[in-house]
């Protein structure tokens, strides 16, 4: 109970503990350099890359100085639909201005993953879909305890986030008011925030932080999980979680100005399984989720496909689905391991 104490009073001063002083960090020449390097990643042969390879050093000095005199504006954002895995509105802008939000979240980075809980998961190193899925399973090993699943999601999240509610929570860990006004200038470039912006992922789950927090704090909530939006909690009582859902529906609408959609749900974990990040849980196994398996089997003549499914298959139960698929796992490892040995290689070169 003591330790409870000092961990809670520890992450109290965490949150209330602003930082100030970081724009000169975020607009020197040396971090901008290095958000070049990161944000060219995977993204060589684009045609916004090569573009601004034609002049990197110019390129790089001339945001240098725009930021440093702050005169740097958001550019016009180009925005189509993507229709899969469900339809959406993406916007893209050009390269320069992926560089700029690379130097602000080197700085940030361990700023706001200061203040995400310790179940919250996307876009936050060693917490991806994988690390989320490991502790579920772990979690569903008490039986008893989560015998019951709330199912969860806010309605067009990313589209429908306020701008002063994100701005007031930014202002709670960031007190630099060169910092502030950059951010406050990103936000309002675009409707909500933009699915898209490198930084719009970091805004995006740092708005549901504190949501975060009440739930595991203020309301005890022992097993929750969150990615992105998505969210499920377990428990013994499917009263408790009903009763909860009202609180959290009012959570949302009072302090964020969101709704969740009207598909949620609450049932038995043992009669459906937990279907979240890509799989589906129970309390005895762990299945891929339909829509997965069915790309798996179009793209099984693939070797780089096949190895990337790999990594899916060896974190469930999915040797009768390589069987059927008739595929052998040691094979499936054989592919797995040449296409990352070709990918080093790649990249050493």
């Amino acid at each position: 109970m003591f330790v409870r104490i000092l961990k809670a009073r520890h992450n109290s001063t965490n949150e209330m503990k602003r930082v100030g002083n970081i724009y000169d960090r975020i607009c020197s020449i040396d971090n901008i350099r290095q958000a070049y390097i990161n944000a060219k990643k995977n993204k060589k042969s684009t045609y916004g890359v090569r573009v601004f390879d034609k002049d990197v050093e110019g390129n790089l000095l001339r945001l240098h100085n725009e930021l440093n005199s702050e005169t740097y504006r958001t550019g016009e954002y180009f925005i189509f639909k993507k229709l899969t895995p469900k339809e959406r509105e993406i916007y893209r802008l050009d390269f320069r201005h992926r560089v700029v939000h690379h130097a602000i979240m080197i700085v940030l980075e361990p700023v706001w993953c200061n203040v995400f809980t310790r179940d919250t998961y996307s876009c936050i190193k060693g917490r991806g879909i994988h690390g989320c899925a490991n502790r579920v399973r772990q979690d569903l090993k008490d039986v008893a305890g989560t015998q019951y699943c709330l199912k969860l999601d806010v309605r067009k999240f990313y589209p429908n986030i306020d701008h002063d509610v994100l701005k007031g929570i930014i202002r709670r860990k960031i007190k630099c008011t060169r910092t502030l006004k950059l951010l406050d200038e990103i936000i309002d470039s675009a409707p909500g925030v933009p699915i898209g912006n490198f930084v719009s992922q970091y805004f995006a789950n740092l708005y549901l932080s504190y949501l975060d927090h009440w739930l595991k704090e203020t309301k005890g909530v022992k097993y929750y999980y969150r990615y992105c939006d998505d969210m499920v909690i377990l428990h013994a009582d499917k009263r408790y979680l009903h009763a909860l859902l009202t609180e959290i529906k009012e959570y949302l609408s009072d302090r964020l100005k969101l709704q969740i959609k009207d598909n949620y749900q609450v049932f038995p974990v043992d009669s459906r399984g937990v279907d979240f990040v890509g799989y589906v849980f129970f309390h005895t196994h762990t299945l891929l989720r339909k829509s997965i398996k069915k790309a798996m089997v179009k793209k099984s003549g693939n070797i780089k496909s096949m190895a990337s499914y790999y990594g899916w298959c060896k974190h469930c139960n999915s040797r009768n689905l390589l069987k059927k698929l008739k595929i052998d796992e040691g094979i499936f490892k054989q592919q797995a391991t040449a296409h990352s040995a070709v990918r080093s290689k790649s990249v050493c070169v």
